[in-house]
């Protein structure tokens, strides 16, 4: 019984510290420990000890003289083994998955308000074929990816995240309007993907689908298409990206056992 008691504190101090991590994920400029403590829910003096052991480990550095901490340098480590594991695990699948649709597929996370891509697998079997160069950065309102990554989140998130951005229109077929994007995003919830009708870049549209990421990033991968193939093909590229979800999904699991 001490055994398993002792197992059971031992995760609930781990869940603990991921909650302080996640707390001060996307904020740069830090949080103070009270502040913190008010984000998780747990008592300051509790905040302060887990505080303690991952600045010790180099996971939390201070942010300013006014005792604020943000996330630390030892973490960049492992998150670039976490890329590592992503790439090894879905690179092979997106292959496919661009062999069997012959376009481009994009794997593409969330960074604020925006979208990186981050990998790529280029079809060379179409001639006119949509690229974007990996390290490229598209408005999370304005792509497939940014709308599939927005459908997961709670209402009250999205409108917070689209409030801080600026909304700007990139063409005439770009949504701005908060109300009209919720909308979609709904739309996305219940079919499981998200479109971009040339709402990014005139003459491409794009198909975009979210995969849970047990690292925890806001991950997404899509596949570009030149506007005058992508309504004969969307419906086919829509299935193939809901089959490679979980196709994916799987994988990404089986890593961690």
């Amino acid at each position: 019984m001490e055994k398993e008691g002792n197992s059971r504190q031992g995760i609930q101090v781990i869940s603990r510290a991921v909650k302080v991590l996640r707390a001060l994920e996307g904020r740069p400029e830090g949080l103070s420990l009270s502040a913190i403590a008010k984000e998780v829910n747990l008592p300051r003096s509790t905040v302060q000890r887990i505080v303690g052991a991952l600045s010790s480990e180099g996971f939390l550095i201070s942010a300013s003289p006014t005792s604020r901490v943000r996330l630390g340098p030892s973490l960049v480590s492992l998150g670039s083994a976490a890329k590592a594991d992503i790439d090894r695990v879905i690179i092979p699948h997106m292959k496919k998955l661009s062999a069997e649709v012959e376009e481009t597929v994009d794997l593409s996370v969330q960074d604020g308000t925006s979208m990186i891509f981050i990998d790529q697998v280029v079809a060379d079997s179409q001639k006119l074929r949509a690229v974007s160069a990996v390290g490229d950065a598209f408005p999370i309102h304005t792509c497939a990816n940014g709308k599939a990554i927005l459908a997961k989140m709670r209402d009250s998130e999205v409108e917070e995240l689209l409030t801080l951005s600026a909304l700007n229109q990139l063409t005439t077929f770009t949504v701005t309007d908060i109300k009209q994007l919720k909308a979609e995003i709904d739309k996305v919830r219940k079919k499981g993907v998200a479109f971009d009708r040339e709402e990014h870049c005139e003459g491409v549209c794009a198909t975009g689908i979210s995969i849970d990421d047990p690292y925890g990033r806001n991950i997404a991968i899509s596949i570009p298409v030149p506007s005058v193939r992508f309504n004969r093909n969307k419906r086919v590229i829509a299935d193939k990206l809901i089959e490679y979800k979980a196709i994916i999904e799987k994988a990404l699991g089986a890593t961690l056992q």
